[in-house]
């Protein structure tokens, strides 16, 4: 039997993984993670009919994504489990502009995911070593790449376009947004919540360590936060979100950092981290009396609000606004607050519902309904492997 779908979801600090049976829907059968690679690692199974909850460390030493890999293919190994794998589904984050579907990942396809290896630094060559090492596991097994662009794909041109020469343009210097696998699982969901109308005018807020917000209509993205690079739009955890330009031209002119420095001072020493200087984790931040800290998150829900400004402006109105992944999940005080934020929307939220485990958190008189909905990036991917097989 290799009727199973493994899917692979790896960053810079993590790797996911799911396994699916193929029957008239997908069936779970496991689902685990591989934390904290670079500070102390651990594994973590979560209860399925296969497995109990397991939580367990795997050293007290950094560990690479490799190494990450190997703690979950001898877990499956261990199961007996590999033998099943028919298919594995890998969720990349870049597609570029000629990618907006799932795809077979062969030598060519592989060779200009590569080339977009500079546009998100750090997450696409670990998703390509994933594809590699995986491939080497399961060399009968097919595999699937799902890209977190292609959701935006068909937004119209002008929310793509930059005020930059036409010929860069076509070049490829375009908005391509991100997170968008999460998007498509939140649309799936709201699809099935409300119909057709998906929730009609809906911002999804996806907040976690990368962060973003997604305008939809009827469950297609219409604008979106991130643009170009994973650098754009909202504050994240070690990121800086949307910035001016100058800044960037004056850090090189005048400050002489080098691409380099830059590269790591955006990508890894801004954000809470950087605003803070304590932590890039919201929940160290919310239990911290600092003010830094304090600073930090006031700066994260002022330019969350803003931003659900901008995109309720694109969408003519607010229908729906949707929370997912770590924070939007776990952090009540921050959709209460970011709530408040968009109140001008007619968006209030039920202090009891929000703080617990319901998924409409709106109050009775919100014009928006709000709601808590878990990422399943996972399972997004396995569906868009099996549409292919249909397609």
């Amino acid at each position: 039997m290799t009727d199973a779908i493994l899917v692979l979801n790896g960053g810079s600090s993590s790797l996911k993984f799911a396994l699916f049976q193929q029957r008239d829907e997908l069936h779970l059968l496991l689902r685990g993670s591989v934390s904290s690679i670079g500070r102390s690692p651990r594994l973590h199974i979560a209860p399925t009919a296969l497995s109990p909850e397991i939580d367990r460390s795997l050293g007290d030493e950094p560990i690479d994504i490799a190494k990450a890999f190997e703690a979950v293919a001898s877990f499956l190994a261990d199961r007996c489990l590999l033998r099943q794998i028919g298919k594995v589904g890998h969720r990349i984050v870049h597609g570029g502009r000629e990618f907006a579907r799932a795809t077979r990942l062969d030598e060519r396809t592989l060779d200009v995911l590569h080339k977009l290896e500079p546009l998100a630094p750090i997450h696409q060559a670990i998703n390509l070593e994933i594809v590699g090492m995986a491939s080497h596991l399961l060399p009968e097994a097919l595999q699937v790449g799902c890209f977190d662009t292609a959701f935006h794909h068909a937004r119209p041109e002008l929310s793509k376009l930059y005020g930059l020469p036409r010929e860069m343009s076509e070049q490829g210097i375009v908005s391509y947004g991100f997170h968008g696998l999460s998007y498509s699982h939140i649309a799936a969901k709201l699809h099935d919540r409300y119909g057709a109308a998906a929730g009609g005018r809906t911002i999804v807020a996806h907040l976690g360590s990368g962060a973003s917000l997604c305008a939809m209509k009827a469950g297609a993205s219409v604008a979106t936060t991130m643009g170009f690079s994973t650098l754009d739009g909202l504050l994240m955890s070690t990121r800086c979100g949307a910035i001016d330009p100058g800044v960037i031209l004056h850090l090189l002119q005048d400050q002489k950092l080098s691409s380099e420095e830059l590269s790591t001072l955006l990508y890894e020493r801004s954000g809470l981290l950087g605003v803070s200087g304590i932590s890039g984790d919201m929940q160290t931040l919310l239990a911290s009396k600092e003010p830094a800290a304090a600073r930090a998150v006031d700066l994260f829900v002022y330019r969350a609000g803003r931003e659900i400004g901008s995109l309720a402006a694109a969408l003519g109105g607010l229908d729906t606004l949707v929370f997912t992944a770590g924070i939007g999940e776990h952090a009540h005080q921050i959709r209460q607050r970011i709530c408040e934020a968009a109140g001008w929307l007619d968006v209030v939220v039920d202090d009891g519902l929000n703080r617990g485990d319901e998924e409409l958190v709106s109050a009775p008189n919100s014009r928006v309904d709000v709601l808590v909905i878990p990422a399943d990036e996972e399972r997004a991917v396995a569906t868009e492997l099996l549409d292919l097989e249909r397609a």
